[in-house]
């Protein structure tokens, strides 16, 4: 846990799993939680809560590629389009920045 705190790639792993956890949770359980058995709570609690995080990960997936001068056709555009789609931050994670981050700071 410690490496992934020290290094801005690190942070933007830990981010990664944070928001697309809580992509997951809302498109899986409290969507439909809301639509077919009329409960709103989760949903309305764990929506403004992955918003933020969404935010938080293009603002940093947007730092991090200036910071590591990364190529956005190469690697930017893939990190950012990854948090549209359900368990794609875990697909970016481990085939894009698990590698950068092993490269650069192990």
């Amino acid at each position: 846990m410690k490496s992934f705190l020290n290094s801005s790639i690190g942070r933007l792993r830990l981010l990664a799993f944070f928001e697309g956890t809580s992509l997951v949770l809302l498109v899986f359980v409290a969507v439909p939680l809301k639509r077919m058995f009329g409960i709103p709570s989760f949903s309305a609690i764990l929506g403004p809560i992955h918003g933020t995080l969404f935010l938080l990960f293009i603002v940093n997936t947007i730092s991090v590629a200036t910071e590591q001068a990364w190529r956005f056709s190469k690697v930017t555009w893939k990190v950012l389009i990854a948090s549209f789609i359900p368990f794609g931050t875990f697909y970016i994670d481990r085939k894009i920045l698990k590698p950068i981050h092993k490269r650069r700071y192990q």
